[in-house]
């Protein structure tokens, strides 16, 4: 069955209940990021996705030509401090097989978007929210089945929609994991050549913008197909099953399901005072002149 069909036939279930602000919830692309030392980024590749208790976080040099060594791409819990305001990810599994970014995060924000505050004050984030309305679904993937080989093992990763954004991610086999993790960074497991292009990529995080097509992934082979959402079946209530192939042999792929909302208002605007609601009003003609929506 087409995940979208089987998409009527599951019950709502509630988007944070405390455990994130609901404007943290969606599909988020960096705009920029400035750095202590005076530096600005506008241009690097990078999208967050965030479902309700976890997070796919997809980022590239360029579209087509970031070397494979240095893609990143990862799947972790989100942690949400309430007293200190502080959002922190417990990472799970990662294209790398080092932590990149192991500070928490301060986030303030203002209509369609996150500034995110290192601590440290290393650097500032400046994240827009792409999603606005439709489908919220997030479905994290904790096991595999190979049916051809008859054996199952663990895997990470996920797969979230907002909108008509979607992020998938599928962590490497274990196998291939565990050789990686003998050295310290990837590209010294692949000088050492204790892994191969192919391993390295078995890792993937793909987006697709829409359409289901997918515009940037880890993937090489994987940009210009689509992100396969047929063959799903219910297990249970909170349990979805994908077939589909990994390499050439059947396998089936086990989801828990972490938030489903069919009719999801993602977070553009926020709130202000009503002293800034007529200074808004008072100003329009120079504060808005130029204004547009920026994603």
């Amino acid at each position: 069955m087409n995940l979208m069909t089987l998409c009527n036939q599951l019950k709502v279930s509630a988007a944070s209940k405390g455990r994130l602000p609901d404007y943290l919830l969606g599909a988020f692309r960096r705009k920029s990021i400035s750095f202590a030392n005076g530096l600005t980024d506008e241009t690097t590749l990078v999208y967050w996705f965030q479902s309700k208790s976890f997070t796919i976080d997809l980022r590239l040099k360029s579209q087509n030509s970031t070397p494979v060594l240095e893609r990143q791409g990862w799947v972790g819990n989100t942690l949400w401090n309430e007293q200190q305001q502080l959002l922190s990810w417990q990472i799970t599994s990662n294209y790398q097989n080092h932590v990149q970014w192991p500070e928490p995060a301060k986030l303030y924000a203002i209509g369609n978007a996150i500034l995110e505050f290192s601590p440290s004050r290393a650097y500032v984030e400046d994240w827009r929210q792409q999603a606005k309305h439709g489908l919220f679904l997030g479905l994290r993937l904790f096991k595999i089945e190979n049916m051809d080989l008859n054996i199952s093992y663990p895997a990470d990763g996920g797969l979230i929609i907002c909108d008509h954004f979607i992020a998938f991610a599928r962590s490497r086999h274990p196998d291939i994991q565990q050789r990686l993790e003998m050295d310290k960074s990837l590209s010294e497991a692949f000088a050492q050549e204790h892994i191969s292009v192919q391993d390295i990529q078995d890792y993937e995080v793909s987006v697709s913008f829409g359409q289901q097509m997918i515009d940037l992934s880890t993937v090489t082979a994987q940009v210009g197909k689509s992100i396969e959402l047929d063959h799903f079946s219910q297990l249970d209530h909170n349990t979805l099953i994908q077939q589909r192939f990994i390499q050439g042999q059947r396998c089936q792929l086990y989801f828990t399901i972490d938030v489903f909302d069919q009719d999801f208002c993602f977070s553009t605007q926020t709130a202000t005072s009503n002293a800034s609601l007529a200074w808004f009003e008072q100003e329009h003609n120079h504060l808005f002149h130029h204004a547009e929506i920026s994603v």
